[in-house]
C-alpha cells in the first residue's frame, strides 16, 4: 500500500506538518500509520481529499468542530456537506452585516465635526423630549408544566428570556439580573454598546452555574433618547412604526440558517422538526456567546414588542400587528392592554409553550 510521509502529505494537501499533527491529536485527520519507534506519521493518498477539504474550510474561517461535521457528512452524503457549508456562510454574512452596521455608526460618530458630535454621556436629542411607557406579562401556557420564560420591564431596560434545560427558569432570571446590574445611568451611543457587550458576558457567566441549562435573551436599553438592542437566540424584538410591523432581530436557529442559505422556504420553517434547535444562546461557555448588539433609532409613536417564541411561533406577524395596533373600538391599545391581548391570542392558538412579552412605547413628553 502506497504511503506518503507527513512532509509529502503536507505539501500535497496544503496543510502544514504542524497543522497535521494538531488535527491528529483532535481526531480530525488521523494518519494511516504511525511508526512505533520513531513516531513518524504516514498517510494514504486517498486521505488527500479530506485533507484538502479541511484546508479549504479553514481558509473560510470555519471552526474545527464544524469542520469535523462537514467532513463526516462529505464521506457519506456530499450534498448534505454542501448544505452545511452554505448554512455556515449565511451565518457569517449575517454577522458581518451586523458588524458593518456597527462600524458605520462608529465611523459616523467618530468623524462628526465638533459641533455635530455630542459630549460623552449625552444623547443626540434632548432627553426631556421623549419618554418610555411599558408593560410586561409572562404565563406558563396551556401545555408546559412550568414557566421557563422570564421577563423584565423598567425605566432603563426591558428584556425577555426563554430558558431551557432542567434549570431554564433560574437561568433566564439570572441572565436578566446580570444584564440589569450592568446598565449604568447616562451611557449612550458607542459607550452603551460597549456596556451591553460586557453585560452579556456577565449574563453568560451567571448562567454557567446551572448545569445543562441555558437561555435566550433579547433586551433593549433606554437612555432617554436612544434604544440599544442586545439579542441572542430566538426570542424576538419587533418595531411597530407608522402602522407597519418590522422584525428587528434575527433568529439564531438551525432552521433560520437554512432559510438564509436558501435550503428552506420561510413558510416551511414553522413546521420544520428542527425549528427549536439553537445555534447561539447563553449557556455559560464561550462558544455560544456571539450576541447581536446595535443602536436603534427611535421616533415618538414607536411601539416595540419583545417576546418569546411561545408568542411568535403561535401568532403570524399580521395577527401580532393587529393586536398591537387596534382595540375593538378602533383606538390604539395601551401597553398593558396590548400584552393582555397578545397572551390571550396565544391561548386561543393553544399556547403550547410558555409566553412572555414586553410592549414599550416611545412617547413625546
Amino acid at each position: 500500500m502506497a504511503r506518503l510521509t507527513i512532509g509529502a502529505f503536507a505539501s500535497a494537501s496544503g496543510l502544514s506538518a504542524k497543522a497535521l499533527r494538531r488535527y491528529d491529536e483532535l481526531g480530525l485527520l488521523r494518519p494511516a500509520h504511525v511508526d512505533a519507534f520513531s513516531g513518524y506519521r504516514y498517510y494514504r493518498p486517498e486521505q488527500l481529499e479530506r485533507a484538502r477539504l479541511v484546508a479549504w474550510l479553514r481558509h473560510i474561517g470555519m471552526p474545527l468542530a464544524r469542520i469535523r461535521l462537514v467532513c463526516d457528512l462529505f464521506a457519506t452524503d456530499p450534498p448534505a456537506a454542501g448544505r452545511e457549508i452554505e448554512a455556515y456562510w449565511a451565518r457569517v454574512e449575517a454577522e458581518t452585516a451586523a458588524r458593518r452596521d456597527l462600524a458605520a455608526f462608529l465611523v459616523e460618530h467618530l468623524t462628526a465635526g465638533p459641533k455635530d458630535r455630542p459630549e460623552k454621556g449625552t444623547a443626540v436629542m434632548d432627553r426631556s423630549t421623549l419618554g418610555i411607557r411599558y408593560a410586561s406579562r409572562t404565563e406558563r401556557g396551556l401545555v408546559r408544566e412550568v414557566n421557563q420564560d422570564a421577563v423584565y420591564a423598567g425605566d432603563r431596560l426591558f428584556a425577555v428570556a426563554d430558558g431551557f434545560g432542567k434549570d431554564g427558569a433560574p437561568a433566564g432570571e439570572a441572565a436578566i439580573g446580570a444584564l440589569r446590574a450592568g446598565i449604568p445611568q447616562g451611557a449612550a451611543g458607542a459607550d452603551l454598546l460597549n456596556v451591553l457587550a460586557g453585560s452579556m458576558a456577565d449574563a453568560n457567566r451567571a448562567v454557567e452555574r446551572f448545569e445543562d441549562s441555558g437561555t435566550t435573551l433579547t433586551a433593549m436599553a433606554w437612555t432617554g433618547s436612544q434604544l440599544a438592542l442586545v439579542h441572542i437566540g430566538d426570542t424576538r424584538a419587533y418595531l411597530l412604526r407608522d402602522g407597519e410591523l418590522f422584525l428587528v432581530t434575527h433568529d439564531h436557529t438551525v432552521v433560520q440558517a437554512m432559510v438564509d442559505a436558501g435550503e428552506l422556504e420561510a413558510a416551511e420553517a414553522a413546521s420544520h422538526p428542527q425549528r427549536a434547535m439553537l445555534v447561539r444562546a447563553l449557556t455559560g461557555g464561550d462558544e455560544g456567546l456571539r450576541a447581536d448588539v446595535r443602536l436603534q433609532d427611535v421616533l415618538a409613536g414607536d411601539r416595540y414588542l419583545l417576546c418569546s417564541k411561545g408568542l411568535s411561533a403561535v401568532m403570524a406577524q399580521p395577527e401580532i400587528q393587529r393586536a398591537l395596533t387596534v382595540r375593538p373600538d378602533g383606538t390604539r391599545p395601551t401597553p398593558q392592554e396590548a400584552v393582555h391581548a397578545l397572551t390571550a391570542l396565544a391561548h386561543e392558538g393553544g399556547a403550547p409553550d410558555n409566553v412572555a412579552c414586553v410592549v414599550a412605547d416611545v412617547v413625546a413628553l
